[in-house]
């Protein structure tokens, strides 16, 4: 049998929860669904850090009413200067470190991670995405749907890799496309989906179910075992 590792190095428990850093851009509301279901339903893992890249973004705010510690990692230097994508991560690695963080939880985070960011945390790293991937990833995902005329969306909880959403998948759920929908309520269908499998993937891997193998990522409890 292939060897296996697990992704985090441990296998986490309420009393000694993983600890996740969540990193996002806009709205944040992610991010607080996470967090409220964590403390609510006393799961495995924690959300310790919040970073955005983005000053203004809502989430921050939201981190702030939840009391989550968050930064703010931005793109300029101390002189006004845009840092590179390398020097950018850089400052992101040095976060992560300083708090002892076992997992990164991407949440409407608007930026392709490098190999500066994947060579370090290479399959600690996990997003989610309001599509069924590998169909309609990027940054507009609702209005494509749309545009397409399909009947069946959702989202993805896949592995983050250096593509765009290509990652291996960890999880799905599905929900229908109206055709009267608009992007706003379509997204708003696709949230309620969101909220309820990331943390649920999250657990998954917080006890030990996904694991790294020579073949791909092995989730255990699928029928048969899946190696995505």
């Amino acid at each position: 049998m292939a060897p296996q590792t697990l992704l985090c190095g441990r296998i986490a428990s309420p009393e000694a929860p993983l600890r996740c850093a969540v990193l996002l851009s806009g709205s944040g509301s992610g991010m607080e669904a996470l967090v409220r279901a964590q403390r609510t339903d006393r799961l495995s893992h924690v959300t310790t850090l919040v970073i955005s890249n983005q000053s203004d973004a809502y989430g921050l705010e939201r981190a702030r009413q939840l009391n989550v510690h968050h930064v703010v990692v931005g793109h300029l230097d101390d002189g006004g200067q845009r840092l590179s994508r390398e020097e950018h991560e850089h400052r992101l690695l040095a976060e992560l470190e300083a708090h002892d963080i076992e997992l990164i939880v991407l949440a409407g985070y608007m930026r392709l991670l490098s190999p500066v960011m994947l060579g370090r945390w290479s399959g600690r790293i996990v997003n989610i995405h309001p599509s069924l991937l590998p169909n309609f990833p990027g940054a507009h995902a609702h209005r494509d749907v749309l545009a397409s005329k399909t009947q069946l969306s959702g989202c993805t909880v896949h592995m983050v890799d250096e593509g765009m959403d290509t990652g291996a998948v960890l999880a799905q759920a599905t929900v229908p496309v109206f055709h009267d929908d608009t992007e706003a309520s379509l997204s708003a269908r696709v949230k309620i989906e969101e909220h309820r499998l990331y943390p649920q993937v999250l657990s998954w891997i917080a006890t030990g179910r996904v694991t790294l193998t020579p073949n791909g990522v092995l989730l255990d409890g699928a029928t048969p075992p899946r190696v995505c």
